[in-house]
């Protein structure tokens, strides 16, 4: 083979090659799922220590399996109140939920919104959730969005009120889905017999957050 035709051979496998890394790397972008039609491509969860901690974002990823990514940007001790010491609003962690680019937002937030100072504001509570759901709207037109009745409050040491939580928080939450025409999904129902599935009156165990994921999962997967 002649240099010259020797030098444009390589130049054109060269080409080839770049094009078909190109190739691999858009047909992986979230993107690309979005126009295929798969609204569990990538799985944002947010919420407070219900969802960061426990380990429920981890679980659904196994059950969704490899064509999803599930993100977990829980904060603990976070709240819907703006006012509170720790709106989830302004966290980084709903900056990073943004820039994770979902398709599906499970949002489990207002167990916090039933402690003692907080609940003072709970007036505020559905004005600001639904001023958040629809900046997260914003994010993507075509994603789904699902709110979430977190699990019940039993006997604790966090000051959670479990009265202020069912009368208060839950029937609010219930508005905002209503108001904003957004699916719900009661993870509140199947647990408020079974104080055994919680370690500390709030948080779930193993067998809790079984129970958690399973819902979820039903519910995502059938919308």
């Amino acid at each position: 083979m002649k240099p010259k035709t020797k030098r444009l051979f390589i130049v054109a496998v060269a080409v080839l090659v770049i094009a078909l890394s190109l190739v691999v790397v858009f047909s992986r972008t979230p993107a690309t799922y979005s126009v295929n039609g798969n609204k569990l491509s990538r799985v944002a969860c947010l919420g407070d220590s219900i969802t960061s901690i426990t380990g429920y974002p981890e679980e659904l990823q196994t059950l969704l399996g490899n064509c999803s990514v599930v993100g977990n940007f829980g904060v603990s001790g976070a709240t819907v109140n703006l006012n509170s010491n720790n709106p989830y609003y302004y966290d980084f962690a709903y900056r990073d939920a943004r820039n994770f680019l979902p398709t599906t937002v499970i949002i489990m937030l207002g167990t916090n919104d039933a402690r003692t100072d907080n609940f003072m504001k709970i007036g505020n509570f559905t004005a600001n959730y639904e001023r958040m759901v629809n900046r997260t709207q914003r994010w993507n037109s075509t994603q789904q969005i699902f709110l979430v009745i977190p699990p019940p409050i039993f006997e604790n040491t966090l000051d959670l009120n479990s009265t202020s939580y069912a009368e208060g928080v839950i029937p609010r939450i219930k508005q905002v889905a209503i108001d904003l025409d957004l699916p719900i999904i009661d993870v509140y129902t199947p647990l408020v017999n079974h104080p055994e599935d919680f370690y500390d009156g709030v948080h779930p165990n193993s067998e809790g957050v079984r129970i958690i994921v399973n819902t979820i999962y039903q519910a995502i997967t059938s919308s």
